[in-house]
């Protein structure tokens, strides 16, 4: 058990009763308003993986497909576990039917060729962080209607990140600029 408090200032100790998902009904992460998207998914555990993360931050993900496996429950069991069922998730057949539906706010790409640093990027309410294909990222079609294309800066020389772990590094970073 932890607990929870500011500086020096005794608080009460936090039990698993006091964690996620009843702090949305608590009301704590309500109004976060920023979306993931997944661009045509190859691998289904970094989907899972993704999903997992937006149910664990209250963070509604679109998936654009076609995946490169056949999306199902038990394709995205290994690394989603239940989180499925806490998800917001929205499935499109196609990008030109994401941007159909998809809901007002701008496409912010995650990308290893983006001109901004995430660290210099602001956020806003509404964006959604968009992931591309762990093996091609996204076409030029996508990429030119990004509003805002970030790379997230690795000064150990890396070539690039897991796109899982790319998505929780910006989902992170936009609810605590939006949020906090």
């Amino acid at each position: 058990m932890g607990t929870l408090g500011e500086g020096n200032t005794p608080a009460a100790p936090l039990g698993p009763a006091d964690f996620a998902p009843h702090l949305l009904l608590k009301g704590i992460f309500q109004g976060m308003n920023v979306r993931l998207a997944s661009y045509q998914p190859d691998i289904a555990l970094n989907l899972g993986s993704m999903i997992r993360l937006s149910a664990c931050f209250a963070t509604p993900i679109d998936v654009i497909e076609p995946c490169g496996f056949p999306f199902s429950v038990k394709a995205l069991r290994r690394s989603a576990m239940d989180y499925t069922d806490l998800a917001d998730i929205t499935r499109h057949n196609s990008w030109e039917s994401y941007l159909l539906d998809k809901p007002e706010g701008r496409i912010v790409l995650m990308t290893t060729e983006g001109a901004m640093p995430l660290w210099d990027f602001q956020f806003q309410t509404g964006d959604t962080i968009l992931m591309g294909r762990e093996s091609a990222g996204v076409p030029t079609e996508v990429h030119d209607r990004a509003d805002a294309a970030i790379i997230i800066p690795m000064p150990g020389g890396g070539r690039s990140l897991n796109v899982a772990m790319s998505a929780g590094i910006a989902v992170a970073e936009a609810i605590r600029q939006i949020g906090h």
